[in-house]
């Protein structure tokens, strides 16, 4: 009967100590292994590549290439002369979800990122210089803290930059349920620090821009985890 009761004493003592304990047990667990065997990382989908284009930026007009942005992440959409009105991206979430983060973190967790834009007509063709300056004033007055250093225009080719593939599927489609009948009109492109394509989602929607902010903090959450391994 002793034995009995000792015994149902000593069960009861552990289950206390693990009500006690075990969520503290649980974070520890957590905090040194359990999040790093969660730890998701962005697919690669390879270089791209682009020949010279033209940037209009905080410097005024400047010829560039994607080389010039290494060590730098680069967000790449297209933008329509007839935006904000009618655009392939939901462009009040594009600003409000996307652009207003990347400005007010640009001096911390945000300041490598870089958003460049390449300005196209309705059926995503380039544009004239003045109708990208007529887009960069719109920008100026219709967009909170409007930087031409953080938000850059480009004049090129859009081709030049979605002539890619992603996951066996190409990214240049022609086909009527896309803004101005193509594909590219309504992508956004993540780019790392290599210039390597690490995400494409549509921007149509105000999802898809909440999950490319999602899949960018990912991405910057990689390199301060690759930063912390190289001060150890």
């Amino acid at each position: 009967m002793e034995n009995n009761r000792a015994k149902r004493s000593k069960r009861r003592s552990i289950l206390a100590l693990t009500l006690v304990f075990g969520p503290a047990l649980i974070l520890i667990f957590m905090a040194t292994r359990g999040c790093d065997h969660r730890f998701k990382k962005l697919a690669d989908y390879g270089l791209v590549e682009t020949p010279t284009f033209s940037v209009f930026n905080h410097k005024g007009k400047q010829q560039l290439t994607l080389n010039d942005y290494k060590n730098q992440v680069v967000l790449i959409t297209t933008l329509q002369t007839t935006c904000p009105h009618q655009c392939g991206l939901a462009f009040f979430p594009l600003t409000q979800n996307l652009y207003k983060d990347l400005r007010t973190n640009k001096r911390k967790k945000l300041k490598q990122v870089r958003m460049l834009s390449i300005v196209v007509d309705s059926l995503g063709k380039p544009v004239s210089e003045q109708e990208l300056l007529d887009i960069q004033d719109m920008l100026k007055s219709r967009v909170e803290g409007f930087d031409p250093e953080l938000w850059q225009l480009i004049n090129a080719d859009p081709k030049d930059f979605y002539n890619l593939a992603n996951n066996g599927q190409k990214l240049i489609v022609k086909d009527p349920k896309y803004f101005g009948g193509v594909s590219y009109n309504e992508l956004i492109l993540l780019l790392d620090k290599q210039n390597h394509l690490r995400m494409v989602l549509n921007g149509h929607t105000e999802g898809m821009i909440r999950k490319m902010k999602e899949h960018l903090a990912l991405l910057m959450k990689q390199y301060d985890k690759e930063r912390a391994k190289k001060q150890k």
